[in-house]
């Protein structure tokens, strides 16, 4: 089972010098995505319990468009666990023009990670 969103990173999210925006918003958006794949696969938001593994690998800036995107990968009676990864699908090109954009032909991977989230047995409807 997988899931995916895709959001364009606003000034509001760049929280560092330079447009930067901080890594936590990545996880942010894996936890979107885990609640979309609970909801899914159990009829409920569930929790997300722990990280087992996080890398950021590119930066990521106000304007790039973050596409994440995670799957269950093992469930067990009340666990579920996740891997999931957030890839740079569209960068501004500012040096063009304030409003140009580019297209990736091959999305540059930002961020990785795995975890486990939990949905109690009384929770679960599927």
């Amino acid at each position: 089972m997988k899931a995916m969103i895709r959001v364009r990173m606003g000034s509001h999210d760049a929280h560092y010098g330079g447009n930067l925006v901080d890594g936590a918003k990545m996880l942010q958006l894996f936890g979107d995505v885990a609640t979309e794949l609970l909801i899914q696969n159990d009829g409920d938001e569930g929790l997300f319990k722990a990280y087992d593994s996080v890398e950021f690998l590119a930066p990521v800036y106000a304007g790039d468009y973050i596409e994440a995107i995670g799957e269950i990968v093992n469930i067990g009676n009340s666990s579920r666990k996740m891997i999931f990864e957030a890839r740079k699908v569209i960068v501004p090109r500012f040096d063009i023009s304030d409003s140009a954009a580019d297209v990736l032909e091959d999305p540059i991977i930002v961020c990785k990670a795995s975890g486990t989230c939990v949905v109690p047995k009384d929770k679960q409807r599927y």
